[in-house]
């Protein structure tokens, strides 16, 4: 970790892609694969499961050499193991960054101050276990004597983006005599919409919150406490029996009225982004079982294993990495389309969305000095077929360059009739029409009008990445999931950015402090805002 490297510019590969760049300029894949018929074939990797075809991007053999190159001058395989070492990699925040302890074998040995983190990890999910037993046994009742028939997660970020897409994704594996609900939003239409048809008395509600005073969480947390109460006769001794929580700060949890044997703790070198495998995914465990959880847990290490050992011209993570450099920091690509053809991951892509934009949206580099290259891409996505009846016009024939990642499973969890045939056809399809779309020639060739030629060319050249797995399991969804958080951190290595700091979302956070007894003021306020705000707290003050 203490070898200097070289500001990204200065580093020889940079230097060589760039000279590259010019003879790539021009490159067309229809060319590309006319030159090479086993394009297809080569340009994939294998691994966990998991199978990439990266040969729709516009590279060649000599881009993919010099991208390895610039990981190895980047120092990446020293940084990856500096992760898994435990360093403190997080460096503005002076943290190790050990999510890849969270699904690590029991036996395992990961040191981080000198502290083998694994067994207090064990721990923890050993009373996660613990508590689903009792919740399924009906040992666990609620303040009435009532079984616990409806789960309610409160959390937000990465307390509830997780949550959430875990248990969109592995609704197939769930509990369905149970109602699982997810309030992240401090508007209160979420609470009361994500309640209005539960029963107190068969309702525990999960407070995630690792202070226990996010403003949202703590404000959401409130409500249910007031709904709770209100609908059991206003025994404060009613919240023990309906409240858990995922914190470490036990004497918040306390006052709330938590029983601390009820908390269930994570630490500090977990990011909220990363910690859906930690006790944040106690509603994950709860729905899906122990076993399906562990088993999400086993996938999410085959995929550390596999990053941490591979070489990087085989490895996943490294490779999707990379080509996210060169199409952001070389083609101009300002965002990445991830389209899982799969209705299961409909809440894939906002999940990504904080883990890659929370994660590498910096504008410095680790050192503080201001970037001269573009970071950070904008994900963003919705499942297969739906995108292609909306925005999949402007990925065809937009001015704006889209890399796409297709995601789809050899077999469907639900099957019906030709469904599935029909939905892998059009994954194959759309990557081949991005990829060499229609020439004018070909669109005359089928007797269209001249005035109509232009408006249906397709340029093709689009690039695009195919990952495909044979099912959707909990195991999968694990590596998965752990294929993007090792590619954000490939890209954060080359970048020589802090990709597990978050400095962007305390801003606004403090300033709604400062105006939220402004806006409650039974008097008159003394604004001393720009005059924008003075004006719109005004006017709210107004309407209220």
């Amino acid at each position: 970790m203490n070898k200097i490297i070289q500001p990204l510019k200065k580093r020889k590969a940079w230097n060589a892609l760039s000279k590259h760049f010019k003879t790539m300029r021009g490159a067309h894949l229809r060319n590309l694969f006319a030159k090479d018929p086993k394009r297809g074939e080569r340009l994939t990797a294998e691994a966990a499961g998991l199978y990439l075809d990266y040969s729709k991007n516009r590279v060649t053999d000599t881009t993919l050499k010099l991208l390895v190159q610039l990981a190895n001058e980047s120092g990446l395989r020293t940084k990856i193991g500096a992760m898994f070492g435990g360093e403190k990699i997080n460096v503005t925040e002076n943290r190790a960054v050990l999510h890849v302890a969270l699904r690590a074998p029991r036996k395992a040995a990961i040191f981080t101050d000198g502290k083998n983190v694994v067994p207090e990890v064990h721990e923890v999910l050993d009373r996660m276990e613990a508590f689903f037993k009792s919740i399924q046994s009906g040992e666990w009742k609620g303040y009435t004597g009532k079984r616990i028939k409806n789960i309610v997660n409160i959390g937000i970020g990465g307390s509830d983006l997780g949550p959430v897409m875990a248990y969109e994704a592995l609704k197939h594996y769930s509990e369905r005599s149970m109602t699982f609900r997810f309030v992240s939003n401090v508007d209160g239409i979420d609470f009361v919409e994500a309640t209005r048809d539960l029963d107190p008395a068969e309702t525990l509600f999960i407070i995630s919150s690792k202070t226990f005073t996010t403003l949202e969480t703590m404000t959401n947390a409130q409500s249910a406490r007031d709904w709770l109460l209100a609908g059991l006769g206003g025994d404060v001794k009613a919240v023990a029996k309906h409240f858990v929580a995922v914190s470490t700060n036990a004497k918040k949890v306390s006052e709330f009225g938590i029983d601390t044997a009820n908390m269930f703790g994570f630490w500090d070198w977990v990011g909220g982004r990363y910690s859906m495998d930690s006790a944040i995914g106690l509603s994950t465990l709860l729905a899906i079982g122990p076993e399906n959880f562990r088993a999400l847990l086993a996938g999410f290490h085959e995929m550390d294993e596999h990053f941490r050992t591979a070489p990087f011209e085989k490895n996943l993570p490294v490779l999707l990495g990379l080509l996210n450099v060169w199409n952001t920091n070389f083609l101009g690509a300002e965002t990445v389309a991830v389209l899982p053809y799969e209705q299961y991951l409909k809440r894939f892509p906002a999940y990504l969305q904080q883990l890659t934009m929370e994660s590498n949206g910096k504008h410095v580099t680790l050192a503080g000095k201001k970037v001269n290259y573009s970071t950070g891409p904008i994900y963003w996505g919705e499942p297969g077929t739906n995108g292609q009846h909306s925005f999949y016009q402007l990925i065809h024939q937009g001015t704006r360059l889209i890399p796409c990642d297709f995601i789809a499973f050899g077999q469907a969890l639900t099957p019906l009739g030709r469904h599935h045939d029909i939905l892998l056809a059009n994954v194959f399809a759309q990557a081949e029409a991005l990829a060499f779309g229609k020439t004018a020639e070909e669109v005359k060739a089928e007797g269209t009008a001249v005035a109509l030629v232009p408006h249906r060319v397709f340029e093709g050249n689009r690039p695009s990445n195919v990952i495909l797995a044979p099912k959707l399991t909990p195991e999968v969804l694990g590596k998965l999931i752990a294929l993007y958080e090792h590619n954000v951190f490939v890209q954060g290595v080359i970048w020589n950015i802090d990709s597990f700091d978050q400095w962007g979302v305390e801003l606004g956070k403090v300033l709604a402090q400062r105006i939220v007894p402004e806006l409650e003021s039974k008097t008159e306020p003394a604004l001393k805002h720009d005059s924008s705000t003075n004006h719109l707290i005004r006017r709210y003050r107004k309407m209220k």
